[in-house]
């Protein structure tokens, strides 16, 4: 979870609207200089400031943090913004912790941020509550404490602060510094998605689409997933692809899931990127088209999708979209075997068996062989018992041999059911 930091404070004379501090770009050290070329508002601003009124000296502050009625200079934003915190003015405070949190026209330090955060949350700034339990859950600048970030959250988000919310629903959901409690996570993402707020409207639409907290409706959840998907947010727009393409809870349209797909592979989501993939290979909601299947999924590839490593290997291995090439080939089914992807730790066992596209390694093979044995691979329990068998890059050891040829006929493997009832012949 990342830290979000927004800067709420006084643009004009006593009225607090939202301000982003940007990075420093002075290092001025005056705290009243630097009037010249200041707009008249501004002006009249300064000499409230100048009298110690702390609303004034803040709203000073952000003028100058963001060029507003007078040249941008944020190191003088952060004294205005000092002056007024030590008044104990929450806003201020809140500000000069970003200040120091974002290094914008001072040093950066965490610590010191965290302590103004501190200061502005136990006044019950709620944004301010929100960041000083981010750093609690994310252990920056502060030890890690999930217990004080989930306290942080609910007080902030018992004061409506959406961000706060959804954290604390991610809190009951993955029982984190608090009891694991799916019903209070929709509670708690349902306040944050009715506020609009996309990252709740997702989960809460994933919730109902799966059952988790509430019974499974998937009806339901295609409405939040919508929402959210409206707004930009590329996981909801995968999921209500993925609603659009199985026909759940949504009449099935591959078209439309096909746009969703592509709104959220444009974005960068891999999953998105190689289900996009597949439905230019299948010629599914978009025309046929296998050079922009290989895009899709090699940009999923590259990002670490393990499916889309394994068939972008899988395609190098056959050849037609992209020239037969066995070593590109095993690079990319290592890459998702390394991932613990069980069909590509079988494939890579097979390639080091048979020295396809890598020296022939009866050691490896039995070694990639076991992981994909172990997650369940029947083919691959059956490799690795006929290996123990004769004794192939494993010491000879018919025990295990037998045991794991076992395994595979349990599931059905036609090769291990043979070998089994021809050894019961004899």
């Amino acid at each position: 979870m990342n830290i979000h930091l927004p800067v709420l404070a006084v643009l004009a004379l006593l009225t607090s609207v939202p301000c982003t501090v940007q990075a420093s770009a002075s290092a001025d050290g005056r705290a009243t200089a630097g009037a010249g070329n200041e707009s008249e508002p501004t002006a009249r601003l300064r000499v409230l400031a100048e009298q110690g009124d702390a609303k004034a000296q803040n709203a000073l502050g952000v003028s100058y943090s963001r060029g507003t009625g007078v040249a941008e200079d944020h190191a003088l934003a952060v004294q205005w913004f000092r002056k007024a915190a030590e008044q104990n003015y929450a806003l201020a405070q809140y500000n000069l912790a970003d200040s120091y949190y974002t290094g914008s026209g001072i040093a950066k330090d965490p610590a010191l941020a965290i302590s103004w955060y501190r200061k502005a949350a136990e006044q019950g700034y709620a944004p301010a509550q929100f960041n000083l339990g981010t750093a609690y859950y994310d252990g920056l600048g502060i030890p890690k404490d999930l217990a004080l970030a989930a306290r942080w959250f609910r007080k902030a988000a018992d004061q409506g602060y959406a961000k706060a919310q959804f954290n604390l629903g991610n809190s009951y959901s993955n029982g984190s510094g608090l009891p694991k409690d799916p019903a209070q996570a929709i509670q708690w993402y349902r306040k944050a998605a009715e506020q609009g707020f996309a990252a709740a409207q997702s989960n809460l639409g994933f919730a109902y689409y799966n059952g988790l907290g509430v019974p499974q409706n998937r009806v339901h959840a295609i409405p939040w997933f919508q929402k959210a998907a409206d707004q930009g947010y590329a996981n909801a727009q995968y999921n209500l692809a993925d609603g659009y393409f199985n026909g759940y809870g949504v009449s099935r349209d591959l078209a439309q899931a096909a746009r969703w797909y592509r709104k959220a592979a444009e974005q960068g989501l891999p999953q998105a990127q190689y289900r996009l993939g597949l439905m230019y290979a299948k010629g599914e909601g978009v025309p046929k088209d296998n050079p922009q299947a290989v895009k899709w999924y090699r940009k999923a590839a590259n990002q670490g999708d393990a499916d889309a490593q394994v068939t972008l290997g899988a395609i190098y291995s056959m050849g037609g979209s992209l020239p037969q090439d066995f070593a590109q080939a095993f690079h990319w089914f290592r890459k998702a075997a390394e991932q613990g992807a069980m069909q590509a730790e079988y494939i890579l066992g097979d390639r080091y068996h048979n020295g396809i596209g890598v020296t022939q390694n009866s050691a490896q093979a039995a070694h990639w062989y076991r992981k994909a044995a172990v997650q369940g691979h029947a083919s691959a329990q059956f490799m690795l018992g006929t290996m123990y068998a004769k004794g192939d890059g494993v010491p000879r050891n018919l025990t295990q041999a037998i045991q794991w040829i076992r395994k595979a006929a349990a599931q059905g493997d036609d090769s291990a059911i043979n070998l089994l009832a021809k050894v019961a012949e004899k």
